[in-house]
């Protein structure tokens, strides 16, 4: 059979239904206009008569026009870069709160718990304690708590100032002068070499620094103790000051789990390094909340159990900072804000979103993996080092210390402020949210 193909329908109209349209679209339009004059609106822009040659200054009034023009288009794109990130932030969130289930408070207070008991059981179970101390701030790394309860128990003090190849050689003399009037310091480096327990004594040698120092002034306190059984040496201090290097770089294997995060060590262990000397490695030491912000950012793991951004504690460390050396240091031009410089940091390194958008998230890790890790960066201000290179001063961010950080020894401060009324949550909440509009301001 033939089947015929089928024609498209024609879109020829009539004249008279034509004409019908085209008076309905003038009426409209007209009706539009009157209604637009009503209300004083005027579509079409006034044209831009220009400058008469004949004028005087005509060349200074063109230079301020084109200036003018040139700024509006910088606030336009400035405008258009916010709402950009403003977007990514809210994507982000949105799939942060869908992945990611906020952690119960009972189990964090039970961390608490856990970190305060070992902390303790670590000082009743030693004989001599060791305070572990960052060389880029050691006063900010004492806990007066610490100390007090160790004097109470009439047991012996030590100060190990680690990581002193990460401070200049004229400021690592004077902290061990000061810290020396006080109780013993032993200058150390703890070794970044050691991997496994097929290592080479002769790279771990080279790599540390500190040990045989160490290692006499401990025996000279086994032997003095008159002590038949272990004698135990407890290593304290507050998170990523270095207590687990310490052990291993002694030890001279990996005895203990360590690296650049901080709160990696969960439990207290016992490690045997000399004859009749056991060191026992500890949690971090848990930080009051009423220290000052930088203190948290630096002692505390407020961003490792979700109570802090890394964003929130970048701009905290960079309000506290010199900015001609954090732009030295960094290789970035004047900035007015920590945002602004989390931005020019983010595009440099190139951490960028979808749609070329800066993670200033991403940026302000990498800035805290600085303060945090193993970087010859920062100093706070305040001759027998050989084997030791030492950076240029003129390389480092001063950082002026606020003092010792308070700590929490007891369970029963916990229990305290687990009771504390509704009240200063919800005023906290309400300055979190005016934080939250003054950034969306300057954006």
């Amino acid at each position: 059979f033939f089947i015929p193909e089928l024609k498209k329908a024609s879109k020829r109209v009539s004249c008279a239904k034509r004409y019908k349209i085209q008076k309905k679209v003038r009426e409209h339009n007209r009706k539009l206009r009157k209604e637009a004059k009503k209300k004083g609106i005027n579509k079409r822009p006034k044209k831009d008569l220009g400058v008469p040659s004949s004028a005087p200054f005509r060349e200074e009034v063109l230079r301020e026009a084109e200036q003018r023009r040139l700024q509006n288009e910088e606030e336009k794109e400035k405008r258009k870069q916010a709402k950009k990130e403003e977007r990514a932030q809210k994507r982000k969130k949105e799939k942060e709160g869908a992945t990611k289930e906020a952690e119960p408070k009972v189990k964090k207070a039970r961390k608490v718990n856990s970190q305060l008991h070992d902390v303790s059981m670590v000082i009743d179970a030693s004989d001599v304690l060791i305070e572990v101390l960052d060389a880029r701030d050691p006063l900010g790394c004492r806990c007066p708590q610490l100390e007090e309860t160790v004097l109470q128990k009439n047991k012996k003090l030590i100060f190990l100032l680690n990581k002193i190849d990460l401070i200049p050689k004229d400021n690592a003399d004077k902290w061990l002068k000061c810290l020396q009037k006080e109780f013993p310091v032993v200058a150390f480096k703890a070794s970044t070499q050691i991997q496994d327990k097929t290592m080479v004594s002769l790279i771990k040698r080279a790599a540390c620094f500190g040990q045989d120092c160490l290692s006499n002034l401990l025996t000279s306190f086994y032997t003095t103790s008159n002590r038949e059984g272990a004698f135990k040496v407890g290593l304290v201090g507050f998170p990523n000051v270095g207590k687990s290097s310490v052990i291993n770089s002694v030890k001279g294997v990996l005895a203990c789990n360590a690296g650049v995060k901080r709160g990696i060590t969960k439990s207290m262990q016992e490690v045997h390094i000399l004859k009749n000397i056991n060191l026992v490695d500890s949690p971090g030491i848990v930080a009051q909340d009423s220290n000052p912000a930088p203190a948290l950012a630096l002692r505390s793991l407020r961003v490792e159990e979700g109570l802090e951004s890394e964003l929130q504690a970048a701009t905290t460390l960079l309000k506290h900072c010199d900015k001609t050396q954090v732009m030295l240091q960094y290789t970035v031009p004047d900035y007015r804000s920590p945002l602004e410089f989390l931005t020019m940091f983010a595009k440099k390194r190139g951490f960028l979103q979808k749609g070329g958008v800066a993670n200033t998230e991403q940026a302000a890790a990498a800035f805290l993996a600085d303060w945090t890790g193993s970087v010859q960066r920062i100093n706070a201000r305040s001759c027998f080092f050989v084997a030791v290179k030492f950076p240029n001063p003129a390389s480092s961010i001063s950082f002026t210390s606020r003092g010792p950080t308070a700590g929490l020894l007891q369970v029963t401060e916990i229990r305290v402020k687990e009771q504390e009324p509704k009240e200063e949550e919800e005023d906290g909440e309400a300055d979190e949210k005016e934080e939250d509009e003054e950034v969306k301001e300057f954006m």
